[in-house]
């Protein structure tokens, strides 16, 4: 999912969908509910869970900043791809069918993740989670849009998402409790009980529906979209080991805007056929409200995956405390929606669009400047709130004129198409972020001068300062200040924090912490010191420096 809470356009893939011609009796359709709200936790628990388990995954399987990276990316890469197609093949050939299969995709995947040997295996099988899950998501949604018709369908939907919202909520800290006091593994075997009873739900409950005018997959525009999404993610992510100019990472960036032109054209010969209808861009509000989903859930999606890192690595929480940190984000997301959908109905949209995002923006400028190694309170608290507000206000009417853009017979494709876009956007946004990281290091430790003296006040593991306040917190390390590297270092930090936001926060402290390690000239090796956790002895200069 994208990071810690749904997609903006859930509710609209259910008010999309028609209903069962047929009335059924309240306990098939409290169980069906039942079922879809298992089902889709089921990914939404393991999208919010596994951001906060990474640093741990990281130092376990010894990865390094760009493999950690495709344990999140290769699961949005294949949600993002395939979610059309998912649903697509929901209506063709059965919503409970293609819901079942989703569940017998993700459950094995989740299991192999679980017991994952290294971090290739669990890379793969993290892939192939997101292809199950593409089928399971839309499925659970239109399955929940046919069981209610439009009298019952508002409560119905209240229920599935308050009991969302207490998942978002719940997830990160029970994920971060199973982290510190059992494993990381725990995390992808929770999976397995609720996808029993999703299963078993749906078999014994759930009545089959499709679509008699469902149109037939479009896997050629699918095949474009995936490899292109693939190898732009991939060459993004090169950049932190191979650079910006090498013809590798060039010619698969290039590659990969090819594949995505190619799907641009499959879907516009394909017309009404196509997984996205190019026809839904000539509505004006249609085009400018997925413009806004991707940049908001671009920055969103960014700002949650490296805040977890932040606050475990520079702040000193364990894994627990970093879940609970990010506990206010999920209540105000979760209980704020219905007072927000009421200020866009009284409004207007148009105001909760433009204000939403402002504030969101002003949530990542004081995350950008918080203190993670000082108190959660006055530091990571208000900006948290700040950001969950500015989300809070934006969502409902981001839906409700999303689906009001292209009229009701297609709005259920058209929500679709949005949840798409903000789950690319997630994916887009870990992969570029990690490469403004890197530039950010290059530039600025490119102008150290080549005699740079030793400041390595603890070398060796890329942890710094002694504990304190328990076994998990930490404090780091006074260094005396005053010559040119510690001004070049400082000054680097702060415009680093000006220029990338919130994530930058964390590049620009990163460079802060490079004044507690072996460090020469343009060393490149830094980066992978600090956001991959590994040993300093993968650091040629840091060795150079021991040997004298």
């Amino acid at each position: 999912m994208v990071g810690f809470t749904r997609p903006p356009c859930d509710a609209g893939v259910i008010r999309g969908t028609p209903a069962f011609p047929a009335a059924l009796s309240q306990k098939r359709k409290r169980l069906t509910l039942a079922a879809t709200i298992l089902g889709s936790s089921m990914a939404l628990i393991d999208g919010s869970v596994v951001n906060i388990a990474l640093p741990t995954i990281q130092q376990a399987l010894h990865a390094d900043a760009a493999s950690t990276q495709w344990i999140v990316n290769a699961y949005l890469l294949l949600l993002g791809a395939l979610v059309l197609v998912g649903g697509s093949a929901a209506d063709l050939y059965g919503r409970r069918r293609i819901f079942l299969v989703g569940i017998a995709v993700f459950t094995p995947a989740s299991i192999a993740c679980g017991l994952a040997p290294d971090i290739t295996a669990l890379v793969v099988s993290r892939a192939v989670q997101g292809f199950g899950a593409a089928l399971l998501t839309p499925a659970s949604l239109a399955m929940l849009g046919a069981t209610f018709d439009e009298h019952e369908r508002s409560h119905a939907i209240g229920v599935w998402a308050g009991v969302g919202a207490l998942t978002s909520a719940a997830g990160p800290v029970l994920g971060g409790w199973l982290v510190d006091q059992v494993s990381w593994r725990a995390i992808f075997l929770l999976n397995v009980p609720l996808a029993i009873a999703a299963a078993g739900l749906a078999i014994f409950f759930a009545l089959e529906s499709r679509d008699d005018k469902a149109k037939r997959l479009d896997w050629n525009g699918a095949v474009a979209v995936a490899i292109g999404l693939a190898a732009i993610t991939w060459g993004l992510g090169a950049i932190p080991a191979s650079g910006f100019h090498d013809k590798t990472v060039l010619g698969t960036l290039g590659v990969g805007a090819a594949f995505l032109l190619s799907f641009v054209a499959i879907e516009a010969r394909s017309h009404e056929r196509a997984m996205m209808p190019l026809s839904l861009y000539h509505s004006r509000n249609f085009s400018g409200t997925n413009v806004l989903t991707l940049l908001l859930y671009f920055a969103l999606g960014g700002a949650l995956y490296y805040l977890p890192f932040g606050l475990i690595r520079l702040g000193g929480y364990s894994a627990t405390q970093a879940g609970a940190a990010l506990l206010p984000f999920a209540l105000i997301m979760g209980f704020g929606a219905s007072f927000a959908g009421t200020l866009s109905d009284r409004f207007g949209p148009r105001l909760s669009l433009t204000a939403g995002p402002l504030i969101a923006a002003c949530g990542l400028v004081l995350l950008a400047f918080a203190d993670f190694g000082g108190s959660y309170w006055p530091g990571v608290f208000p900006a948290i709130c700040v950001l969950a507000v500015g989300m809070t206000i934006t969502v409902p009417p981001l839906t409700s004129t999303v689906m009001a853009s292209v009229g009701e017979a297609r709005a259920g494709i058209a929500s679709g198409v949005n949840n798409a876009v903000a789950r690319v956007a997630g994916l887009f946004a870990v992969a570029a972020l990690g490469a403004v990281l890197f530039a950010s290091f290059s530039h600025h430790l490119a102008g150290l001068p080549a005699g740079a003296r030793q400041r390595s006040v603890e070398c060796g593991t890329g942890r710094t300062g002694r504990r304190h306040r328990g076994r998990n917190r930490r404090v780091r390390p006074r260094v005396a200040h005053g010559d040119a590297g510690d001004r070049a270092l400082r000054r680097a930090w702060r415009r680093c924090r000006l220029a990338v936001g919130s994530a930058g926060r964390l590049g620009t402290d990163a460079l802060r912490h490079l004044q507690h390690i072996a460090l020469c000239c343009n060393c490149k090796d830094a980066y992978h010191l600090w956001f991959g956790g590994t040993d300093a002895s993968v650091c040629e200069c840091a060795i150079r420096t021991r040997r004298g």
